[in-house]
């Protein structure tokens, strides 16, 4: 009878804008929750006769389903926060996370650091990125994102870059003395340097002109400091020549002596280059470096390459996903990047909760890389997605389904109706 089936058509229309309800409803609470992609219910027909067979038409519909909850890929505000290990994705892409249950991605991006050291997600999940090598370089190498809580090995020097400009109008009348080197030279200066286990050493220069456009140095140590120094005298560690061309260019540099023997067990004979810029004669152009000047000799900057031990004072991360740390040497270091993965079909993801997804048949395979390559997102440090959830449209649509569900309640009590005056008519 056409009118019972009536009542399943009714019923199949409250069910379904129910479940419908129930998304919006998830949609509502998940109003806050960081990175969520609000859901839509679609609904599709169901066709139960065709009157006349395969020749279509005249075919009556039994009522409707929901075909499918298809998540609204939209892109969420990015916020602003004061917290480091705050990350956000703006455009395609999602963080990977490994855990007890497997690999598993997210848009949420509010960590933090366990520990141990490992970067990780709220429920303990462990962020993977691509690791760095002992220089500093990120390597294509997937591995869980931690920081290191022990020292930093010590540095030594390997090269002093000095850049100095040596007066010109000097007459080569001094001779070097190293038992009186300030008042036997015409120019001195010190810097700094590391021996192998990181002790810092003050290394003095000495500069005297001996011609035209030639100069010699010395440099000196404390040395208390020197194997076979004596305490209150200093030991002489390094020399050499520099020779310059008639309009005050860097001709040539030589270092004739090397003698870096520091106490305390660091390394005996330690090789150190120094460097006195872009020498014409070593295929330079003599463009920069030390110079012979007619003013006042002067030491316009200097660099080393060695360092003390450290430990890790600060971390952050940059808009490319790379994770710095600064050292108590005054060093810094990346130690690794942010992975994001792709897929080719998003929308197919399988929710596992604690605003996490799996990979799924549909979805397609990730393809990882680096945040903004391969049509990837950017990333923003120091900041978080928001929901995507509008809630002034989901009481909208609420509305609409529950107006929905009251007129398919009143299809069923209308065949109730119906029902009863068929079983009038045996009276």
């Amino acid at each position: 009878m056409g009118i019972l089936s009536s009542l399943y058509t009714g019923v199949s229309g409250m069910t379904a804008q129910g479940e419908a309800l129930g998304v919006i409803g998830d949609n509502i609470a998940n109003a806050n929750t960081i990175g969520f992609k609000a859901s839509r219910a679609e609904f599709q027909d169901i066709i139960s006769k065709n009157l006349k067979g395969i020749l279509g038409g005249n075919q009556i519909g039994r009522g409707v389903k929901i075909g499918a909850v298809n998540p609204i890929l939209t892109q969420g505000n990015v916020d602003a926060t004061e917290k480091v290990t705050d990350l956000a994705i703006s455009g395609d892409g999602y963080f990977k996370v490994k855990g007890s249950d497997g690999e598993s991605y997210t848009r949420d991006g509010s960590f933090h650091f366990d520990r141990e050291g490992y970067l990780v997600t709220n429920d303990n999940q462990k962020v993977q990125g691509f690791g760095a090598d002992e220089k500093g370089n990120i390597v294509n190498k997937m591995t869980d994102i931690k920081f290191p809580r022990a020292l930093i090995p010590a540095k030594a020097t390997k090269e002093l870059k000095l850049d100095l400009n040596l007066d010109s109008r000097m007459e080569a009348t001094k001779k070097f003395d190293i038992k009186d080197p300030y008042s036997t030279s015409h120019y001195s200066t010190g810097v700094e340097m590391y021996d192998s286990q990181g002790n810092k050493h003050l290394v003095s220069f000495f500069f005297n002109k001996t011609a035209d456009r030639e100069w010699e140095f010395k440099g000196l140590v404390d040395g208390k400091e020197m194997t076979g120094g004596e305490e209150g005298m200093m030991s002489q560690a390094c020399a050499g020549k520099l020779k310059f061309t008639v309009d005050g260019k860097l001709e040539s540099q030589e270092l004739s002596e090397s003698n870096f023997n520091f106490k305390g067990g660091a390394l005996q004979g330690q090789q150190v280059k120094i460097n006195f810029g872009d020498a014409i004669a070593e295929g330079g152009k003599g463009l920069d470096g030390t110079k012979q000047y007619g003013k006042n000799s002067d030491l316009i900057s200097w660099n080393q390459d060695g360092a003390a031990a450290g430990t890790i004072t600060g971390l952050s991360f940059n808009d490319d996903g790379i994770l710095t740390a600064v050292y108590s040497n005054g060093q810094a270091a990346d130690l690794a990047q942010i992975a994001l993965a792709k897929f080719e079909n998003p929308e197919a993801m399988f929710k596992v909760g604690n605003n996490r997804l799996k990979e799924s048949r549909d979805s397609g395979a990730a393809s990882m890389g680096g945040p903004g390559a391969a049509g990837r997102g950017k990333l923003f440090a120091k900041s978080l997605e928001r929901s995507t959830v509008d809630l002034a449209t989901e009481f909208v649509n609420m509305i609409q389904n529950q107006r929905g569900f009251q007129a398919n309640a009143k299809t069923i009590t209308t065949t109730d109706e119906l029902l009863n005056e068929v079983i009038q008519l045996k009276r």
